[in-house]
């Protein structure tokens, strides 16, 4: 039984070096190439629902972006607070913003695919940048580069959504660890050619690749996924590029809670069990390889069966992936969750398995 377990023990270690080496690698050594600017007109969608205290502070940052050609279309989604308020009189105060106005509709309440759907279709460009109502661009350029990444053929651009150091906090290290693994997977696949998902918090389209779609006809009963479920059915190699130039991030206010969080990952994690085959079977591949490369060594080592090897094997595989990321990190300026990087990778793996279990057993709560 132990010559089996090494057996295959040897076999996840070769999983792993394949994702972090040939898949994660098309990202992480991928060179900075600089993208001619361009003056697409471009409609910024921002999507609130009881959002009053943020968007006070975000929205007169998109109203300061430096570029010659760009609207923001606000989307009060049947706030209960003042959003709607704020919206209003940001609408009088800057001439580029336009306004859309959700009520409660019994067949889509609490439906955020509904609101946007509704904004996308109000607005007046082309193309479409959008960024969650708690978010906000790193530099003044942030449209300017997210749209210099659209070409003829290139119509979706996956972006980097971050979020805020917490000094002395290890819950803010594990989230921004996850958010980096997370990034670092979808933008390694973007560049494979087979692109599966993004984040809301940073994403834009052609508005033709909503529609092509019929928009989000096809999963709008599920609550969640208006950014990672469009993607997964919207974006093919040829139509989608990434963009990871540190003018064009955006950040936002992590959770300061490990309940808030857990919830926060529940909703992902329930989201992508949508997700086409192959996908689900490649995420499920490296979440399974990783478990068991936690698993396999204890008991081996437990019983010193060819302990010098298995330990070999444990360097080796930790030496590549540190690198790997580490590189990635840089790009994506949060080289210094590595410092964790051992500890941090474990406590994520668990906690994924915990909202794996905890799935199964009761829904997660969506849209505010």
């Amino acid at each position: 039984m132990l010559a089996i377990l090494f057996f295959v023990f040897i076999g996840i270690v070769a999983i792993q070096l394949f994702y972090y080496v040939f898949v994660f690698g098309k990202f992480s050594y991928l060179k900075l190439q600089q993208s001619t600017p361009k003056k697409i007109p471009i409609s910024v969608i921002v999507c609130a629902k009881n959002e009053a205290e943020n968007v006070i502070k975000f929205i007169p940052i998109l109203a300061q972006q430096d570029y010659p050609d760009y609207e923001i279309v606000l989307i009060d989604d049947a706030s209960s607070d003042t959003t709607l308020d704020i919206f209003e009189e940001f609408e009088k105060q800057y001439p580029n913003i336009r306004l859309v106005k959700v009520e409660n509709n019994e067949a889509f309440w609490g439906n955020k695919k509904f609101a946007l759907t509704l904004g996308i279709k109000a607005a007046k460009k082309e193309y479409l940048l959008f960024t969650d109502a708690d978010c906000y661009p790193v530099s003044k350029d942030w449209i300017r580069e997210m749209s210099s990444n659209f070409t003829a053929e290139k119509t979706i651009v996956l972006g980097y959504g971050a979020y805020e150091k917490m000094a002395g906090s290890f819950l803010n290290k594990l989230i921004r660890f996850e958010t980096l693994l997370t990034a670092v997977q979808y933008f390694s696949w973007a560049k494979m050619g087979r692109p599966y998902m993004g984040v809301g918090r940073n994403l834009a389209y052609k508005k033709e690749e909503f529609f092509n779609v019929n928009g989000f006809i096809d999963h709008m009963k599920i609550r969640s996924g208006d950014d990672d479920l469009f993607i997964n059915q919207a974006a093919k190699g040829k139509n989608t590029t990434i963009c990871f130039s540190p003018d064009s991030f955006t950040y936002s206010m992590p959770k300061t809670t490990f309940k808030e969080w857990f919830i926060q990952k529940r909703r992902h994690v329930a989201t992508a069990h949508f997700y086409k085959s192959f996908d689900r079977v490649q995420l499920g591949a490296f979440y399974v390889s990783q478990l068991l490369f936690i698993i396999l060594p204890i008991v081996l080592l437990a019983f010193q069966y060819q302990w010098i090897v298995v330990l070999s094997l444990i360097g080796f595989r930790y030496l590549f992936t540190w690198i790997t990321l580490g590189f990635a990190a840089g790009k994506l300026k949060e080289k210094d969750v590595m410092y964790w990087f051992p500890i941090l990778e474990i406590v994520v793996l668990f906690v994924q398995l915990n909202i794996f279990i905890t799935n199964l057993f009761a829904k997660p709560v969506h849209w505010k």
